[in-house]
């Protein structure tokens, strides 16, 4: 049944980890709203077709990586059981998934704004190109935080119209973290991508050293934070805000061995679920309660 290959597609594309990016847009957008002095009830309205863009954008990103790794999977232990290289779901069928979602993402970005929508095809090209990374660089892991990392500054233009260099910062902030904890997940990939000749920042320096260089790009993200604070003018709650991160991502760093992933889900889906939600909590929080300095 068609409704029964969309959950599938769906779960393909791990749907459920949207939430790690959205909330880093959602905050983009309201740091926009602040700045720009407008009230909520003149842009809720864009909030929506934000959130939608960001969707769509991620699930034909998502869809297309898997189609693109579709054979490497099929030879990784890890990932042979996924739903193209079982026969689950079709080429075509998920090809489709593809073309539907950048429509969609492509309609949002119309609805938003001129410069939105001049934006998306180059943006569509840039996440589209990061599948394609690990048979390129070792640095891929930068590539895929910084399609993440996009979202929140896209999400100021959507709500302005134009970029605004402070919040750039929360771009690389965004990126940083993304390529913290995507160094922690390839990780476990380490033999696999050698026998490969996959690129990956584990393969390149080693397990330890680069879990050390994952930690080194937490700390580059929550100091991007604290510039982001100083340039906007932002408040306690968000301080408060920084200062839980760094206590999740410090548990993160915890739960992971050099000879030992057995805890890899919990380090990289839930703690890094746990930290986009409450960043949007407590800054969101900051800047709806608190005034600008």
């Amino acid at each position: 049944m068609f409704s029964t290959r969309i959950l599938l597609a769906l779960e393909m594309i791990k749907f459920e980890h949207s939430v790690f990016a959205l909330p880093f847009a959602l905050t983009g957008a309201l740091l926009a709203i602040r700045d720009g002095g407008y009230s909520m009830g003149m842009v809720a309205p864009k909030l929506a077709w934000i959130a939608l863009a960001m969707v769509a954008a991620r699930s034909a990103a998502m869809a297309f990586n898997r189609l693109a790794d579709a054979d490497i999977d099929a030879r990784n232990p890890r990932t042979r059981m996924r739903h193209l290289p079982t026969g689950t779901l079709t080429r075509g069928f998920s090809w489709t998934f593809v073309g539907v979602a950048c429509l969609v993402f492509l309609f949002a970005a119309r609805e938003l704004n001129s410069l939105c929508l001049r934006l998306a095809p180059a943006t569509l090209v840039l996440l589209f190109f990061y599948s394609f990374t690990k048979r390129l660089t070792a640095f891929s892991h930068l590539v895929l935080g910084f399609c993440l990392g996009i979202a929140p500054a896209a999400a100021w233009i959507a709500i302005q119209g134009k970029l605004d260099l402070r919040i750039l910062w929360l771009t690389a902030a965004v990126t940083f973290w993304t390529a913290g904890f995507d160094i922690i997940y390839a990780c476990q990939d380490y033999e696999f991508d050698g026998a490969e000749g996959l690129f990956s920042i584990p393969r390149r320096l080693g397990i330890p050293r680069a879990l050390t260089v994952a930690r080194g790009l937490h700390i580059l993200m929550v100091l991007c934070l604290a510039a982001l604070v100083r340039d906007l003018h932002l408040g306690v709650l968000a301080m408060a805000g920084i200062g839980a991160i760094i206590a999740l991502l410090a548990y993160e760093h915890s739960l992971v061995k050099p000879h030992d992933f057995s805890r890899v889900d919990a380090a990289f889906f839930t703690m890094n679920g746990y930290v986009s939600v409450l960043f949007f909590f407590f800054w969101a929080a900051d800047i709806f309660l608190l005034k600008p300095a």
